[in-house]
């Protein structure tokens, strides 16, 4: 089922996810769901946040970003990205190393407002997969980038903060914008749902 991704303004986007104790039935189905809706978003990164469920889970699949490679290693080894897609995030840690990168980044949460982030260009990554088991590997490139900006997410910090001051002073209209629209949509549903 596609779920209704959040837009800037709205609440769970600011959350902290909590720790996902346990692999529920409503876990498997809202992974399932959740990378459901990025494909039809045509999005490579999807946070539990985006879909209004603060919790330490994230989906994301980089496959059809060409123009933009990833590596990938697992256990020192190097490994096909393409085959390790979409990859499942459940209580993630992360550590971010290496060079700083400059890479443009978007965000389904802000249709149509992209910039340029810094982002230490390689992470090792420990988390669980969809079925509860411990994965470890370590990766470069547009899927390093994709993880550490749904990291953020899982933090209950944006894209928009990680921005330059004059790139973010520049987008200021459209955030205020989409922040004013999102925040109408939900008083009108406040509204609607008291009837």
């Amino acid at each position: 089922m596609i779920l209704e991704v959040v837009k800037y303004g709205h609440p769970a986007l600011r959350q902290k996810g909590l720790p996902v104790e346990k692999i529920t039935p409503e876990i498997r189905n809202l992974i399932v769901d959740m990378i459901e809706t990025m494909m039809a978003s045509k999005g490579i990164g999807l946070a539990a946040q985006q879909v209004g469920r603060a919790l330490q889970l994230t989906v994301l699949d980089v496959r059809g970003a060409n123009t933009r490679p990833s590596t990938l290693q697992i256990n020192g080894q190097p490994s096909d990205v393409d085959a390790f897609m979409p990859v499942v995030l459940i209580n993630p840690r992360v550590k971010a190393t290496g060079e700083a990168v400059v890479g443009p980044e978007g965000c389904l949460s802000f249709p149509e407002i992209f910039a340029d982030i810094t982002r230490p260009g390689l992470v090792e990554v420990h988390a669980l997969n969809q079925r509860g088991k411990e994965i470890e590997f370590s990766c470069r490139g547009l899927l390093a980038r994709a993880i550490q900006h749904e990291l953020d997410h899982l933090n209950g910090v944006l894209f928009i903060d990680r921005m330059l001051r004059a790139d973010k002073d520049e987008l200021q209209p459209k955030l205020d914008e989409l922040q004013a629209a999102t925040k109408a949509a939900l008083k009108e549903a406040a509204r609607m749902a008291k009837k």
